[in-house]
Order: C-alpha cells, then sequence, then structure tokens
C-alpha cells in the first residue's frame, strides 16, 4: 500500500529548455544610432531642400504665370497654357531641341568613338600609358565654365590660336558665325567629354575575361574580329552606361554656352531657355519652370529605364 501511495516522480522534459525572454540585443549603442541618424537624416534633409522641394516647386509653378514679383498670391494659375505656348508660339524653343539633339549626336558619335579608340589603344600597356591616361583625362577635371574660357582664347577672330595656325588671310569668327559656331562649341564639349569615356572603357576592358580572346584567337579569329564579336559584346553594360552618360550630359549643356555668349546667335539650348525666362530680363517664371520640367521629363525618359535594368538584374542575382 505504501508503494502504490508514493506519488509518482516527476519526468524531466526531453526538449530543450524553454528560452527566457530578455531584451532584445543589438549591435549600436546609443550614441552609434545618433551618429547613424544624423549621418542619414542630413543628406536626407538637404536632398529633399535643394532638389525635390525645387523640383516639385517647378512643377507647380509650370501651371501658373507669375513674374516673380509679389507674393505667392500673386501667382495666376492658368493650367497648361504655359505648354501650349511653348509648343506653339515660342519661336526659340524648337531650335533649341533642334541644336539639343545635335549635341547629343555628336557627343554619341565622336567623343565615345574618340574613348573607345584611345581605351584599346591604352589596354595594350603601352610605355608611358598612365601619363597618357592622366593627360587625356585632365579636361574632365575641369568645368565647362573654365573649358568655355579655355576654348573662347583658342577660337577669338584676331590673335586666337585656331586662326594663328591656319595662318587664313580673313580670320574665321568661330564663335560670332552662327553657321559654325554650334559645332565649334561641339568640339570644345568633345574635348572635355572624350577623356571620361575613354576611363569608362579602359575599366570595361580590364574587367573582360582574358579566356574569351585566347578563345577566340585559338579559332582564328583576328584581332578586329575578335573586338567587335567578343569583346564588345561583353562590354553591354559598359556600353549602356556611357549612353546614359552620353544623354545626360547632352541634356544639361549650360555653361559652356552661356559663358561663350549666354547661349544667343545659334547656340540656343533648353537649359539656356530655362535661365532667360527666370533671371532674364522680362522674368517669366511659368514658361521657364515649364522649359525645366519638359526638360526633366526628357531625362527620367532615360534614367528610369536605365535604373529598372539595374534593379531587376541585382533582383535576378
Amino acid at each position: 500500500m505504501t508503494a502504490l501511495q508514493e506519488k509518482p516522480k516527476a519526468v524531466a522534459p526531453s526538449g530543450p529548455p524553454p528560452r527566457r525572454r530578455g531584451k532584445r540585443a543589438t549591435a549600436l549603442a546609443g550614441t552609434d544610432k545618433l551618429v547613424l541618424a544624423l549621418m542619414l537624416g542630413i543628406p536626407t534633409v538637404v536632398h529633399l531642400l535643394f532638389v525635390w522641394i525645387p523640383t516639385l516647386g517647378s512643377v507647380a509653378l509650370s501651371l501658373s504665370k507669375w513674374n516673380g514679383i509679389g507674393g505667392f498670391e500673386d501667382i495666376e494659375w492658368i493650367g497648361v497654357g504655359n505648354y501650349v505656348e511653348i509648343f506653339t508660339e515660342y519661336p526659340r524653343f524648337w531650335p533649341a531641341v533642334q541644336h539639343n539633339l545635335i549635341w547629343l549626336l555628336f557627343l554619341l558619335i565622336v567623343p565615345t568613338s574618340a574613348g573607345l579608340l584611345l581605351a584599346v589603344l591604352l589596354d595594350r600597356e603601352l610605355r608611358f600609358s598612365r601619363i597618357y591616361q592622366s593627360a587625356l583625362y585632365m579636361p574632365m577635371v575641369l568645368s565647362l565654365a573654365l573649358v568655355g574660357f579655355i576654348w573662347q582664347l583658342i577660337y577669338t577672330p584676331d590673335g586666337g590660336l585656331l586662326n594663328s595656325v591656319l595662318g587664313l588671310d580673313k580670320p574665321v569668327d568661330w564663335i560670332g558665325d552662327s553657321d559654325i559656331n554650334l559645332y565649334a562649341v561641339l568640339v570644345a564639349a568633345a574635348w572635355r567629354h572624350t577623356g571620361y569615356i575613354m576611363l569608362l572603357y579602359l575599366a570595361g576592358l580590364k574587367s573582360v575575361d582574358p579566356a574569351l580572346k585566347e578563345a577566340a584567337s585559338l579559332d582564328g579569329a583576328s584581332a578586329s574580329q575578335t573586338f567587335f564579336r567578343v569583346t564588345f559584346p561583353v562590354m553591354k553594360p559598359v556600353n549602356i552606361v556611357v549612353a546614359v552618360v552620353t544623354v545626360i550630359e547632352a541634356l544639361r549643356a549650360f555653361d559652356i554656352v552661356y559663358v561663350i555668349n549666354k547661349g544667343r546667335n545659334g547656340l540656343e539650348l533648353l537649359s539656356v531657355l530655362v535661365t532667360d525666362n527666370i533671371i532674364g530680363e522680362a522674368s517669366r517664371i511659368g514658361r521657364g519652370s515649364a522649359v525645366a520640367v519638359i526638360l526633366l521629363t526628357i531625362s527620367l525618359g532615360v534614367i528610369i529605364p536605365y535604373l529598372y535594368q539595374v534593379f531587376s538584374k541585382e533582383n535576378r542575382t
């Protein structure tokens, strides 16, 4: 009976011991959190103040008629009237669009081809190649405004470097002549842009797997066949970056033409029209903002597909 009356002993559970609930461990101390918040918060605030708020403000003002005098209560809202006026009645708009397209085609053909050629030559590890790279990239360090000042001295009709070298009986006014001044300025812009394209392509050539070139040479391919059928297709990501950079460079071209002759007499560009309408003698804030929105829309048409491709590629990997 005593044995029957004894209570059975509790059997210890066979599973893992229960976890104690405690405070969630964190790798960041209070000071680290403050530093991280400042490092992220300050650039975000600056970005919002100087990029997004002005952008949204330009979109809003493009729907208005305002000369910038008085307060916001003096703004007259006219809807899409500025856009209708720009596309139908503004005589400087379509020549500016044409000049931007010429600027884009020129940069896509001349500096891109020259930069690719220089990159191929420098990729062969020539003697003093580092010196050549530095010399060719040096113009990219200069601002477009400074490039404009330099080439203004080169293009000066009386005593300019180019006319002195050519030794013509009648000096050519490279900047004053509206038939040739756009192409003269494009040469100056290409001089600066070529070094950047060269650097991008040089980095792309360094990343190509040498085994691909060796396999092509074993199959009997010549140097040109290897480049155009193996190396160049492999550099597709670099080609996309070059195209996007060139389009943005063509759309934002402003400094060099404004320094030379304020974008007049055959050098009209969309960016110049924005400046002339907003800070010109007769301030037209609404029309200038509308041109800026058109320029922004064209830029986003290039940037958004590029970003979509980049992020979709990252998600796949």
